[in-house]
């Protein structure tokens, strides 16, 4: 993946960065690229905001690369658009936003070895603190700096991961509280289930959190953020949100399911797409692909677009499409690692290098990251994150200075 954006009007060739500054190398136009919008993220980032009052923060969660749109480019727009806090998944992703100058608090989610404890002090990060031993940890570091470290101590109510049992927490809260080098800053569990219709299990993973809440407060403890609230949380329990939500794959644009409260305005940020690479007059009869899964009953067109699973797209036989001139070319056989095959008899514009679109709107059409979703037989996130590096990501915006 490139190490910085390349930011570039929309009616620009996108090109790799650096492929101009060797002389050397001859013209470039790429097969194939992820188009992130920043325009569309800011605009995401900025509804996520206006839908909370003042009074709770919002935690932009920015895995495992912001969620395949750059997570460099979007700390930076979260930050403008008033984001509290920056979650993220480990150690190694906290670092690469501190490298590129990202100054806003991170809580790391993951667990932590002993001998990272050093670089949270060292970069300003919250770790996410699970029993008494990484306490002891961090407390040794923090006093032998002579500082205090900010904590978020998960507790697990029900999603079976990371975190103290909630009813073991109090004990965890009284061991920290006792240590001078904590700050007991954060105190937060995982929905497992709150973006389905049924929302039964997260209020009783609510009630359980908030018995640990109110055991720890008449022993005195308070934290200062308490937080709950994934995604679908923050859209349809708003009984939960509490001091802070975390809100991940909504700036993305796309919803974590079907049946969670909508936000009017928001849009996909990303986009894939392709240039077709050949163009075949077909005769009836004619095979298309692996395992002969597809005989032409008829003279067809068929396309050849340059991409295929070893990019991210899915393994497909017969089913799907991409967009070309604003219209479906349905998939036809099975693809391969570097190549899909779709019918444009029907649209006489299709032309060799021209674009098609992978995921993304073109004209009147759209192709969702649920639609290739169901394609795939997974979810949205893994559509989403799932776009490999050899699809170079190319950042857009409409604005002068992006």
């Amino acid at each position: 993946m490139p190490q910085s954006p390349t930011h570039l009007n929309r009616l620009e060739e996108p090109r790799l960065p650096g492929w101009d500054a060797d002389p050397s190398l001859p013209p470039f136009r790429k097969r194939a690229w992820v188009e992130v919008d920043l325009d569309a993220l800011e605009n995401n980032f900025r509804l996520i905001r206006a839908h909370l009052p003042p009074s709770v923060k919002w935690i932009t969660v920015l895995k495992d690369d912001a969620y395949g749109h750059g997570a460099v480019p979007a700390a930076r727009l979260a930050a403008k658009c008033g984001a509290a806090m920056i979650a993220v998944s480990n150690l190694e992703e906290a670092l690469a936003l501190r490298r590129e100058g990202i100054q806003t608090p991170i809580l790391i989610f993951g667990e932590t070895h002993p001998e990272e404890a050093p670089c949270y002090l060292e970069h300003n990060l919250r770790p996410s603190v699970t029993t008494s031993e990484a306490g002891a940890w961090f407390d040794r570091e923090a006093r032998r700096r002579g500082v205090r470290l900010p904590v978020h101590v998960k507790v697990e109510t029900g999603m079976g991961r990371y975190g103290v049992r909630w009813t073991e927490a109090i004990e965890l809260f009284r061991k920290l509280r006792d240590r001078p080098g904590i700050l007991l800053e954060g105190v937060y569990s995982h929905f497992a289930r709150s973006d389905e219709a049924d929302k039964e299990f997260a209020r009783l993973q609510l009630s359980r959190f908030k018995e640990t809440l109110e055991a720890a407060a008449r022993e005195g403890m308070r934290f200062p953020l308490r937080h709950i609230c994934n995604t679908g949380g923050f859209l349809d329990l708003p009984e939960a949100h509490l001091d802070a939500v975390r809100v991940g794959i909504l700036h993305t644009g796309v919803y974590p399911s079907a049946v969670c409260r909508r936000l009017p305005g928001l849009r996909p940020a990303m986009s894939v797409k392709a240039r077709v690479a050949a163009i075949r007059q077909m005769e009836p009869g004619d095979n298309v692909g692996y395992g002969l899964r597809y005989q032409c009953p008829s003279p067809r067109r068929i396309a050849v677009i340059p991409v295929g699973y070893g990019d991210g797209y899915p393994r497909v036989r017969n089913e799907g499409w991409v967009l070309i001139h604003g219209r479906r070319a349905p998939v036809v056989g099975a693809n391969a690692m570097d190549a899909t095959m779709v019918d444009v008899t029907d649209i006489p514009e299709a032309r060799v290098w021209g674009e098609a679109t992978l995921l993304g709107k073109q004209g009147e059409e759209e192709i969702t990251a649920h639609d290739i979703a169901r394609w795939k037989g997974t979810i949205s996130y893994e559509v989403l994150v799932g776009w490999r590096e050899r699809l170079p990501r190319v950042y857009v915006s409409g604005k002068k200075n992006a």
